[in-house]
């Protein structure tokens, strides 16, 4: 028992970070896609969160009702989520207005000069 994972990292790892994760980051792109609040991808990983408890649960024996476990899944998801939703925003911008911004690394934009 860890205080991030509770059966094992493997099953953490595998149904946390891969299969939620995985759900994760391609919610987050979606909402970013239709111009959503950032508040959205939050929320639905609280739902998320939920969901991946029960999964653990229900297939590797875990605890079903543990703030603790539920917490360190849902920060993960969120993150995953968060990532992402930023990436596509990025993306959004600067194609969608090339006389006004250029990518500043995977994360940023920033205004094109004026020359």
């Amino acid at each position: 028992m860890g205080l991030v994972w509770e059966n094992s990292f493997t099953v953490f790892f595998f149904l946390t970070v891969l299969i939620g994760g995985g759900a994760a980051y391609m919610t987050g792109r979606s909402l970013a896609e239709k111009w959503r609040s950032i508040k959205l991808p939050i929320f639905y990983m609280l739902l998320l969160g939920a969901a991946v408890r029960f999964f653990n649960f229900a297939l590797f024996e875990g605890t079903l009702l543990s703030f603790q476990y539920y917490l360190a899944d849902t920060i993960v998801l969120i993150a995953i989520a968060l990532i992402g939703y930023r990436l596509m925003r990025v993306g959004q911008m600067v194609s969608q207005y090339p006389w006004l911004y250029v990518r500043q690394g995977p994360f940023g934009w920033r205004e094109k000069s004026k020359i």
